[in-house]
């Protein structure tokens, strides 16, 4: 649960980064799949009712044949001083280091900004199993090969367990049938006499 623990936040309104991985331009049906997505989640430019501001991104990862997407908010924190001078003192020496800690920002000059993406929600994967030509017909673009309808995986399961109780019953009439060869069930049968029997010794 730990994991679905989304930190991140973004405004109402506000316009989206699509990226894409690219696997997308590895074969014609994934960039059919990438114009797609593009036109869902896209804004357009002359859209009234959305902010003219961008503070998350959508990202698009393809993996397993299968479409992960994710969001996150863009991060954007000003780089203290502290920070900025001991990377000054990897990259230039402590003399440069301490000149640099000295120098202010010039008024209307923007402080340095460090920029990270935290991941706001929600999370979804997106399975391609077919792409028809039209809407909901016509001739068959794209078709996947590995998948597996849930509906089939419950009907398997409900026939194996079917066939378990069936061969259960089978073995409980076996049982039966053999017990009554042997007369071992009353009223089923009966059991042979031989010479030992107390009713041919006491005949």
């Amino acid at each position: 649960m730990s994991e679905l623990h989304f930190p991140g936040n973004c405004l109402r309104g506000s316009r989206p980064i699509l990226s894409f991985s690219s696997s997308f331009t590895s074969s014609p049906h994934l960039l059919l799949i990438q114009s797609l997505l593009t036109s869902i989640f896209s804004v357009p430019k002359t859209s009234r009712k959305i902010k003219p501001f961008i503070d998350h991104v959508i990202g698009f990862t393809l993996a397993d044949n299968k479409i992960w997407i994710r969001c996150y908010q863009i991060n954007e924190t000003e780089v203290a001083k502290t920070d900025s001078t001991q990377e000054a003192k990897k990259a230039n020496g402590e003399a440069k280091a301490k000149a640099k800690a000295n120098v202010k920002v010039k008024r209307g000059e923007k402080p340095d900004t460090k920029i990270s993406l935290v991941e706001i929600g929600p999370r979804f994967v997106l399975t391609p199993i077919v792409i028809l030509e039209s809407s909901f017909g016509g001739p068959v673009i794209y078709e996947n090969k590995e998948f597996v309808s849930p509906n089939q995986i419950r009907s398997e399961l409900r026939v194996g367990k079917a066939g378990r109780y069936l061969r259960r019953n089978e073995q409980g009439v076996e049982g039966k049938a053999k017990r009554g060869e042997l007369g071992l069930r009353t009223g089923v049968g009966e059991k042979e006499r031989d010479e030992l029997d107390e009713g041919v010794l006491f005949a």
